[in-house]
């Protein structure tokens, strides 16, 4: 039997896989080949959609399907399709409209499978998915946008940098904060709704978690060990769900959970060259 055999690793991609600046260490990238090399499962569990995913899709090592929109959908690449998909039951063109109603200064952003979806004009919002290699479109009442996963409201963007979405100013918090409220008012009762990044908000299906795909996932796999590794809000489902978690000890949640060496050191590098073995160790 292969040293990693029994384990399902799953990792989250912001500020966990790769630094803070965006860029992957490449020590993060050895360990994940030597883990899969070694009989391990791994793969990405991150809020990003699949065209969000796009930047890194070919560079980070996955032997199992991606796990997007924060649980909401499976990627299985080698199949070119979806393994599985929880979608909003809500009308998608009504939400947008109660959306911009009820937050006529913010971004509402549609992340279907094939882009980005906009419904007025915001430049800073087309640099930004440019940047980010993120196919984007402007869509209009009864376009067909494909299944509805999630949806996102963003303060204004002025920077193309996903790092820029996890600061912000005093006032722009305050808006996020309120809006935060209000949606969980309107929606609450049929959507998981949470802060992703200081200036973002996320909304999928009730019930969706990165925990529940990562769960859907190890039990397709017939894997005994999840491990998880994350380092903010939306990861705590995963990471307390987990067989065994870590967080970077510069995340958000690093209090709460085991630490490894901060996420532009290897975070999870050092959660498989020493944590797994460790685990396994102590199983035998």
């Amino acid at each position: 039997m292969a040293l990693f055999s029994q384990v399902l690793l799953t990792a989250d991609y912001d500020r966990t896989l790769t630094a803070p600046d965006s860029t992957i260490p490449p020590r993060n990238l050895e360990a994940i080949r030597y883990f899969m090399e070694n009989g391990g499962a791994f793969t990405v569990n991150t809020g990003r959609s699949l065209p969000m995913a796009r930047v890194f899709r070919d560079v980070v090592p996955v032997n199992a399907p991606l796990l997007l929109y924060n649980g909401s959908a499976a990627w299985d690449a080698a199949a070119g399709a979806l393994c599985f998909r929880h979608e909003i039951r809500l009308d998608l063109w009504q939400t947008v409209r109660e959306c911009m109603e009820l937050l006529p200064d913010l971004t509402v952003e549609v992340q279907g499978l094939e882009a980005h979806y906009r419904f007025r004009e915001e430049p800073g919002w087309d640099a930004f998915c440019d940047h980010n290699r993120c196919a984007r479109a402007f869509a209009r009442p009864g376009d067909d946008l494909g299944p509805f996963l999630k949806f996102c409201v963003y303060s204004r963007i002025h920077d193309e940098t996903v790092a820029s979405l996890f600061t912000g100013t005093p006032r722009e918090c305050r808006r996020i904060d309120q809006a935060e409220r209000l949606l969980r008012q309107r929606f609450g009762a049929h959507c998981e709704i949470f802060r992703a990044a200081a200036r973002i908000i996320d909304v999928h299906a009730k019930g969706v978690s990165k925990a529940r795909s990562a769960r859907q996932l190890q039990q397709a796999l017939g894997r005994k060990i999840l491990v998880c590794v994350g380092d903010g809000e939306n990861d705590l489902p995963m990471l307390l769900d987990a067989d065994h978690a870590y967080a970077p000890a510069d995340g958000v949640v690093a209090n709460r959970f085991e630490t490894v060496c901060p996420c532009a050191q290897g975070a999870v590098a050092e959660v498989i060259y020493e944590k797994i073995p460790k685990i396994l160790q102590n199983q035998a």
